[in-house]
């Protein structure tokens, strides 16, 4: 029998908490429920009204691991679905909008990926991310060289950046903006990664093209796409080791000089968020409620 846990008054059978899911360090389902709890303050509000895609790795990364875009079997009613618009007909996906869905899907051993858009206006982006993936021998130092880049690049059309590790090999950068359609905002991302690519045609590629990567940093800007999802912040990744999308500061952008220093496990974030808070609050309200318009 899963022992039966109360989350704020909701009942969770919560199982298997002796299985270690990240062999390389002997993390157990029990620490990343743990974990989940400790961050839900400063995950939950990146969650909040997106509806969630669950990369599901149940028996660890090293098994069966798999997307699920729809509401799981066996979700408690008193967890938050909506009906959400896709080109193939509506679908019902999962809200975690509060502490018990969120140990009710960590439960489920699962990477939250999100949309950049909420259920309330699934026609308009209010976020714009550019996901900078570093083809080898090219490493997350390279990515923070292409961010800096970027992060000027917005600055001067108005709009901030703030990055975040991808818990994988690269960086993941995000502004928040309004105003515009998933294929204007797509349409002005893949701008800024052509116009990145000509600036530094040594580092940086824009096309997805396997051949083109090696050595490169790829700057992903297709991510913006309604359909697409990316990585949550704070979310603990598939990895051999229980590695984190973390937040960082533009100062640890800038002074990267191995890629140890912007590598986070899941004992790393709780200190962070003590001394740094959530670095991406910004994203949740921006300054006067205000986000830019995409130019």
């Amino acid at each position: 029998m899963a022992p039966i846990t109360v989350v704020e008054g909701r009942r969770l059978a919560l199982s298997n908490l002796d299985k270690v899911l990240y062999p390389a360090t002997g993390f157990t389902k029990g620490e990343v429920l743990h974990y989940y709890a400790t961050v839900a303050d400063v995950l939950l509000p990146h969650l909040r009204d997106r509806p969630l895609s669950f990369l599901r790795y149940p028996d660890g990364p090293a098994g069966q691991v798999f997307f699920v875009k729809n509401v799981p079997a066996g979700t408690p009613e008193w967890v938050t679905t909506a009906e959400v618009p896709r080109s193939e007909g509506p679908a019902r996906m999962v809200l975690v909008q509060d502490l018990p869905s969120l140990m009710w899907a960590a439960n489920l051993v699962t990477e939250f990926h999100t949309p950049q858009w909420v259920i309330g206006a699934p026609g308009e982006a209010d976020r714009i991310v550019f996901d900078l993936d570093p083809g080898p021998p090219a490493t997350v130092v390279d990515c923070c060289r292409v961010a800096l880049w970027l992060r000027e690049r917005l600055a001067a059309d108005g709009i901030e950046a703030y990055a975040k590790t991808s818990g994988s090999k690269g960086l993941h950068l995000l502004a928040a903006v309004r105003g515009a359609s998933a294929e204007r905002t797509s349409a002005y991302a893949k701008g800024l990664a052509v116009q990145a690519e000509k600036a530094m045609p040594r580092l940086v590629v824009h096309r997805m093209t396997r051949s083109l990567r090696p050595g490169k940093v790829f700057v992903d800007w297709s991510q913006n796409a309604a359909r697409k999802t990316t990585a949550a912040p704070y979310t603990l990744r598939a990895r051999a080791e229980p590695t984190v999308s973390a937040p960082v500061t533009w100062e640890e952008v800038a002074d990267c000089r191995t890629p140890k220093r912007l590598d986070f496990k899941a004992g790393d974030i709780a200190p962070r968020v003590q001394d740094f808070g959530d670095l991406l609050a910004p994203l949740l309200d921006p300054e006067g409620g205000g986000a830019p318009e995409v130019p």
